[in-house]
């Protein structure tokens, strides 16, 4: 993920060495064993049973501890705790508890035990001299400090684990995530619940984001009431244009449809008629004609037309993604318990040409079912553009051909210190490889994707994240290094390493990585680059989709090759024109870009990568992803970037990272680094072509307003610092994120996404009439700035009502249909004079509540409560629960 823990690069130099446990944080000395517990030797049978029956807690105490700053973010700290407690009698120190901690341990304050780093967030617990054993039924407390804060019970990673000499590590049972058999959340019982806003769920002292009680969220669902028809002639993502002929004639497809292809050939057309299929309306000889004709005025990809009459259906397109979409949005007009529809006229055509979403399964594994189901409902609401991050630090998810040690070894995660066999657990992946979390698609995988991905008419994306974020093929090629090595051949040993073996260079990367960047200046390198594209290319040929784009990465290179033997030389002699080693960077991404673009290859990079290359020196064809945060001038680098004539993709975090939590509130999952609440409502509200116009209507990470300058900015020198889009300019789409750190399971990733897809392309495919035109001029954005008129405002609710009725009466059922696990939301509900009232985001969706524990009822209206109130909705199919809220 791009973790921005700071909103801002960070670099932290670290006065360690690149070997395993380096970050000694405990002032006590280093440890060592007393005769006695030397003389108690660790037994598998011991190490089984603690692993068995020992009692892990977790507890956040505050993120403001005596002695920290409670603003900004030096010196920032929060104060935590873990209770160990045993079953068992042990007085044993020849043991150690290995677990992820997210946020790096500055200082551990019992004298019992120390907290080591290992690499990443990888962290060891060990006892120290003082140590007096565990005894049964004891609690033992580690209390320690972390940097910055901790703002999720989610932070806290599971899969503890514990080793011993040469034993097999042991899991620790406790520390295992456990799933509510009503919402098929996750849930973490080794976490101690958060009671205190003030102090675990605030950010600073200024901090003003208010956590999502239920009274919160009622004040927030306001407006959007229950309208009965409001869905009726609604098609998700909107079209450009549709008159509704008649209302008191609806036609009916009970008996199904009846396709006239004429011209155009069924595989591009097949996805979607299965699509319509689910809901009942199948092909049949005495069903409604469905008439296709081609559209010949029209050069827009994926524009249609769709003409609904009581004798027939008539739909034209230009393209076979015309087709699909026109059946797409027959599918949408249908309400799946009444399968009538109203005749009407429709007319579309996309905003923009690249609807994308981005799906990491890298930092954990993703099944293969999932990317296809993925793909099923991209193509149900019109996305077209699949980027799949298969590589970076946490694991290599792609079989290359002639480098099996890439899943070898790199698309697993297991306690293997040295390396060979593995990579090191990260992410609270745990001591066994064979996990959910390891596992990588086979060429045969990538080939089914592909083909399954062109029959929807959506072009799959490869992402392998160089020259940073680069940690898995790099130990996977290290492992290469030694087996050749081994057998005394040299030449095959180099071919494709990846590191100077004498580089002294201490750095970390913003996710605490000291050895996750290639060597730029080894030409065994880019041997390896040229490699990988060459044989996914082959994969995509064979496939029938030509891989012409794809993602280099290129982001959050941290200050690696200063000492490296290697770059000093290459610096200092080169044909490439590099001549100092802060451009380095630039000349990977150059390189690689015009090797990509000699191969008929566009190339794509995250912005900031991207922003350090010398635009003459790249290709005139390039993709950059914006994922720049707004409230801290991100709309600099993307309007630099648009100016260039790139093919500029927003990603903007603050609503476009669908891995950040849906609504402000310590047990939603996800990170939170840009935005701690990016609801569906939120995301509807995004104007993308006017990024600098959302300061009217955002705030930021911390609920305070900020400001957008996006006039013209020169340095001393008269030379243009930053400035407006250039007219004639323009953004080439969107693209949502899903990042996969804290998502371990296809569920969480089908839970995070959705309902949010449906919202990114309905932000992809129209523009709403309430968006402020952007000013080429330049122009200052704040909250008592008047760009966003109150008409314009008032329009964007009603139009939001719409939407919301239109999720909540007709389209989430589609979901459940297609046994999507899409988030039911929390319910707003205030208790007023002794009556209960409540609403919720989506109307249409039942809310029960119950008292005191009891039996839950359905909530039909205000009803008189009295005791422990708590509500909760239903999945549209009455199925699966939201998350249960206690009123208060």
């Amino acid at each position: 993920m791009k973790l921005k823990l700071l909103t801002a690069a960070i670099t932290l130099v670290l006065a360690t060495s690149g070997c395993s446990d380096n970050s000694k944080v405990n002032d006590n000395k280093p440890v060592t064993q007393t005769k006695a517990q030397s003389a108690e030797a660790m037994t598998q049978a011991v190490l089984n049973q603690l692993g068995e029956t020992l009692d892990v807690k977790y507890r956040l105490l505050t993120n403001f501890p005596e002695g920290c700053p409670t603003e900004g973010v030096d010196g920032r700290c929060f104060s935590a705790q873990i209770d160990l407690t045993s079953k068992v009698d042990l007085s044993s120190a020849d043991w150690a508890i290995y677990y992820s901690q997210m946020r790096p341990v500055q200082k551990v304050l019992s004298e019992e035990f120390e907290i080591t780093r290992v690499k990443g967030d990888l962290h060891k617990i060990t006892p120290t001299a003082a140590f007096t054993g565990l005894k049964a039924g004891q609690t033992k407390t580690i209390d320690f400090r972390g940097e910055l804060w901790q703002l999720s019970e989610i932070d806290a990673m599971p899969n503890y684990y514990l080793i011993s000499g040469d034993l097999t590590p042991a899991l620790i049972k406790s520390t295992t995530v456990t799933h509510d058999p009503e919402t098929g959340m996750e849930l973490r019982p080794y976490v101690a619940d958060f009671t205190d806003a003030d102090t675990q769920y605030k950010r600073s002292d200024t901090d003003l984001i208010k956590w999502a009680t239920p009274e919160v969220l009622f004040q927030a669902n306001q407006g959007v009431e229950l309208q009965t028809g409001a869905a009726t002639n609604t098609i998700i993502p909107t079209p450009l244009k549709v008159e509704v002929t008649s209302e008191n004639k609806p036609v009916s497809l009970g008996a199904g449809i009846k396709l006239v292809l004429n011209a155009q050939a069924r595989g591009p057309i097949d996805a979607a008629l299965k699509r319509l299929a689910r809901l009942g309306v199948t092909e049949s000889d005495k069903g409604l004609p469905v008439v296709l004709n081609t559209l010949k005025d029209s050069t827009q990809a994926g524009a249609y037309q769709l003409a609904i009459t009581e004798q027939g259906i008539e739909l034209t397109a230009a393209d076979d993604a015309g087709f699909s979409y026109g059946l797409s949005s027959l599918t949408s007009l249908i309400d799946s318990q009444d399968l009538s529809i109203n005749t009407m006229l429709v007319e579309d055509a996309p905003r923009y040409d690249f609807r994308g979403m981005h799906i990491d399964v890298s930092r954990n594994f993703h099944s293969k079912q999932l990317i296809l189901d993925m793909l099923d409902q991209m193509a149900a609401y019109k996305l077209n553009k699949l980027h799949l991050h298969m590589a970076d630090d946490e694991g290599w998810r792609l079989e290359i051909d002639g480098l099996p040690e890439l899943t070898d070894i790199g698309s697993k995660r297991c306690h293997d210190i040295s390396e060979t066999t593995c990579l090191l657990p990260q992410l609270g992946s745990g001591p066994s490889a064979d996990t959910q979390v390891s596992g990588y698609y086979s060429k045969a995988d990538y080939i089914e994707i592909l083909k399954y991905a062109s029959a929807r008419q959506i072009q799959v994306i490869p992402s392998m994240d160089m020259p940073g974020h680069s940690r898995a093929a790099i130990k996977s090629m290290d492992a290469r290094y030694k087996k050749f090595m081994a057998e005394g051949n040299e030449t095959a040993a180099k071919e494709y390493l990846l590191t100077d073996p004498d580089d002294k260079t201490v750095y970390s990367s913003i996710q605490y990585y000291d050895d996750n960047t290639l060597n730029v200046c080894l030409e065994s390198t880019f041997h390896f680059v040229d490699k990988v594209i060459d044989e996914i290319a082959k994969l995509h040929k064979d496939a029938g989709q030509p891989l012409t784009l794809y993602h280099i990465g290129a982001d959050e290179t941290a200050g690696a090759w200063l000492e490296s033997p290697q770059c000093k030389a290459f610096v200092a002699n080169n044909v490439q024109g590099v001549t100092s080693f802060d451009e380095l960077g630039a000349y990977f991404v150059e390189r690689v870009s015009n090797t990509l673009n000699d191969k008929g290859i566009e190339p794509a990079g995250w912005s900031d990568g991207m922003s350090h290359t010398r635009p003459d020196k790249m290709p005139k064809k390039s993709q950059s992803n914006l994922w720049d945060v707004i409230s801290h001038g991100g709309h600099n680098r993307a309007h630099e970037q648009v100016n260039l004539g790139w093919d500029a993709v927003l990603g903007t975090p603050e609503m476009l990272y669908f891995d950040f939590p849906y609504e402000a509130d310590p047990k939603e999952h996800g990170y939170y680094w840009a935005s701690r609440n990016t609801n569906e409502r939120k995301l509807y509200g995004f104007m993308p072509d006017n990024l600098p116009a959302n300061a009217e209507q955002w705030t930021d990470i911390q609920g305070q307003p900020f400001e957008v300058d996006d006039t013209e900015k020169l340095d001393d020198s008269g030379k243009r610092i930053s400035g407006p889009i250039a007219q004639g300019k323009g953004f080439a789409g969107l693209q949502g994120q899903i990042w996969s750190e804290t998502l371990r399971s296809d569920e969480l990733v089908e839970y995070m996404t959705f309902p949010r897809l449906l919202i990114l392309a309905e932000k992809a495919w129209h523009k709403a009439s309430w968006e402020v035109p952007y000013q080429y001029t330049g122009a200052v954005y704040n909250q008592t700035t008047e760009f966003f008129t109150q008409e314009m405002r008032a329009s964007q609710a009603k139009q939001w009502a719409v939407i919301a009725n239109t999720l909540g009466q007709k389209e989430l059922i589609k979901l459940d249909m297609a046994g999507i696990d899409y988030r039911v939301p929390t319910v707003g509900a205030h208790i007023h004079e002794g009556e209960l009232h409540t609403n919720i985001i989506y109307p249409g969706l039942k809310i029960e509540y119950r008292i005191d524990g009891g039996k839950w009822e359905a909530f039909k209206s205000p009803v008189a409560v009295k005791g422990m109130v708590e509500v909760r909705a239903l999945a549209a199919d009455g199925t699966r629960k939201g998350r249960t809220l206690e009123v208060k």
